[in-house]
């Protein structure tokens, strides 16, 4: 549970900027124009996802130093693998985007009988239900890819991830398509969820046996006996 705190705590850390970098620009702009407010709130999701991002590339950076100094102080103590690090990492995110993007949702819900906020539709409630299941699914899979890229070297799938947060986050401003924002962000989790699966150790046998509620030591028993 701290290291899901460390981890919670580090996009808490994101979000502080991300308010900040808002706050400065609503001030320079000072404007209440509907035009200049739906662009402010757009470059205020642009500026949050790669601020995210960054702060997901400085907590790989810091546990990967963590993990060699561990080594060379204690060469025989088993440093944590950095997939167990790369699944905790995207759950503390998530857990905490989820938090906060449902905690107002739920806040401007209380009330008698309240059924839509401020004239919008009955579903508003259940869309950002599942928006923010999906959110976090979503950060807990970049997690596991991103780290995985990381380690590798293979920088392009840090592109993957971050254009994939920006296009989940833009589809947020099609809100009132509630059907086509729910759908094309599920398909963006299956995918991400996929390729998480197979980066963190996956496989179509590791699946077969888990459906099966197998064991390998199992199935190597029942060939044998054969």
């Amino acid at each position: 549970m701290r290291d899901l705190g460390k981890r919670a705590f580090f996009w808490l850390l994101s979000l502080l900027l991300s308010s900040l970098v808002w706050f400065m620009a609503g001030s320079i702009t000072d404007s209440k124009d509907g035009p200049v407010q739906k662009h402010l709130l757009i470059f205020g999701v642009l500026v949050s996802v790669l601020i995210q991002e960054m702060f997901r590339f400085a907590y790989y950076r810091l546990l990967k130093k963590a993990n060699e100094g561990l080594k060379v102080i204690n060469p025989d103590e088993t440093a944590p693998s950095m997939r167990l690090l790369a699944y905790v990492s995207g759950l503390g995110f998530g857990i905490m985007s989820g938090v906060f993007s449902f905690v107002n949702t739920l806040s401007n819900s209380l009330g008698p009988g309240t059924v839509g906020i401020h004239g919008d539709s009955p579903q508003f409630f259940l869309n950002s239900a599942f928006m923010t299941l999906v959110i976090m699914l979503l950060h807990m899979f970049w997690g596991i890819v991103f780290f995985d890229g990381c380690e590798k070297k293979k920088w392009y799938v840090l592109l993957v991830v971050l254009l994939t947060h920006l296009l989940v986050s833009a589809l947020t401003f099609i809100s009132s398509h509630y059907g086509i924002n729910l759908v094309s962000t599920y398909m963006i989790m299956v995918f991400m969820g996929i390729w998480a699966f197979f980066v963190a150790g996956g496989s179509y046998r590791n699946l077969k046996l888990c459906l099966l509620c197998q064991d390998e030591d199992f199935l190597l028993f029942n060939q044998r006996s054969r």
